[in-house]
């Protein structure tokens, strides 16, 4: 679940790369065709490119069952695609239950990974068929065992968010203590007490923040099983990062992957160690599998450049996409851009905005700006990369009449079959 971005850190003491011009070769072959194919401003997934990410997170972490966090791309097409390759999904309200449901997977396959919910959606959430439920507080769980009676319950143990991006540090999660409180309360309310699950921050950058967690969900462990109170499974959540993103000042983010996978797989172990009985383990990715299987093909509204208050002049480049219409997290991350009809040209540094009448509907203003071609063109393509996460969920209605982008795919348009 994106959250505010943390305070941005001081700028990192290097020479910015000409960054904004990424040539053609760089961008994945299916992506850059179906990419060089659109006549109009669209997003385009690549679906293989999503399977093959889907299949690699399984050999890294084998045995762990996938939860889709729907929240970060919630398009038919890729969740049938998940369902039919064996995943399942974290859904946040009845509406994303429905339409996981509709994709193919079992009810069981499918939590309630949300720790805000009404009486109402909770009842809604059981007649569903969903019995698995998160909940971080006494209030929560007394309700869940008004309204889903029988049901399974996880607490979600509140995490400091160090080394994220967004660190969903306040919103969601509680205390162990208050975990080990909450858990006690479901089994005395007649629910069963199922799990645990953390959530390290969302594009979480370190490996150190997966392994302070396990040690969290190891002492919480410990005293869920002095209390008689024996977990069967773990929720690893989500905050696997994304690949491709830039930060603030244009430099690639490069998450140590293998060093996360290790401290996971690492940490998994130990947890099953100190488990009196079998323990399962489940993980929630979002934008690990869909941000860089993603890409937007825009175009170029204008390159202007005026002189701004203190007389210096600056260049800007008004994009058809921006903030409220596929970019939203463009205040924490920078995207990589390709100009196919100006490959290798001069640049100009320009700050990047989108296309409405809003400020915050730009970045790069009081960063690091972005090199772009000094002759680009109103009407010119421009392709955005690493966009496959929130760009669908997160756009608005129409902000200032700049209707959200159509959606296309690459790869067969999977059949999303029923299960179990």
């Amino acid at each position: 679940m994106s959250a505010p971005p943390q305070p941005a850190t001081a700028r990192p003491q290097v020479t910015p790369p000409p960054w904004g011009v990424t040539r053609a070769p760089d961008v994945p072959p299916r992506l850059r065709a179906a990419l060089a194919a659109a006549d109009g401003d669209r997003i385009v997934f690549d679906l293989p490119g999503i399977a093959e990410r889907h299949a690699t997170l399984r050999r890294e972490l084998p045995g762990v069952a996938v939860r889709f966090a729907m929240k970060a791309c919630p398009v038919d097409e890729v969740l049938t695609l998940l369902a039919a390759g064996g995943a399942g999904f974290d859904a946040a309200s009845p509406q994303e239950i429905a339409q996981a449901l509709a994709a193919g997977a079992p009810p069981g396959a499918v939590h309630f990974g949300n720790t805000v919910k009404s009486d109402r959606h909770i009842g809604e959430a059981h007649r569903l068929g969903i019995r698995d439920f998160a909940t971080d507080s006494l209030e929560d769980v007394t309700a869940i065992a008004a309204h889903a009676p029988g049901a399974r319950v996880f607490c979600r143990l509140a995490t400091s968010g160090d080394g994220a991006l967004w660190g969903l540090s306040r919103k969601f999660g509680c205390s162990p203590a208050d975990a080990v409180r909450v858990l006690e309360r479901a089994r005395d309310l007649g629910l069963t007490p199922s799990g645990l699950s953390v959530h390290v921050g969302s594009q979480q950058m370190t490996a150190e923040a997966w392994r302070d967690t396990f040690t969290t969900l190891a002492d919480t462990l410990t005293e869920l099983h002095r209390r008689g109170i024996e977990p069967d499974h773990v929720n690893l959540g989500g905050g696997l990062p994304a690949l491709g993103y830039l930060d603030r000042w244009g430099e690639p983010l490069n998450p140590p992957l293998d060093k996360i996978f290790a401290a996971i797989r690492e940490g998994m172990e130990t947890l099953r160690r100190l488990s009196p009985s079998p323990l399962d383990f489940l993980i929630e990715p979002g934008r690990h599998l869909v941000a860089d299987q993603g890409a937007i093909r825009a175009h170029v509204a204008r390159l202007s450049s005026r002189r701004q208050p203190d007389g210096e002049p600056q260049h800007w480049l008004y994009l058809s996409c921006g903030k409220f219409n596929g970019l939203y997290e463009m205040d924490a991350v920078r995207y990589r851009l390709v100009f196919p009809t100006h490959p290798g040209e001069d640049v100009v540094p320009a700050v990047v905005a989108g296309p409405t009448c809003d400020s915050d509907d730009a970045y790069g203003v009081d960063g690091e700006p972005t090199r772009v071609p000094r002759t680009v063109a109103s009407g010119d393509p421009v392709w955005i990369l690493s966009t496959g996460a929130y760009a669908t969920s997160y756009t608005t209605r129409g902000f200032n009449g700049f209707q959200p982008l159509p959606y296309g795919w690459t790869g067969d348009r999977p059949q999303a079959e029923g299960r179990g």
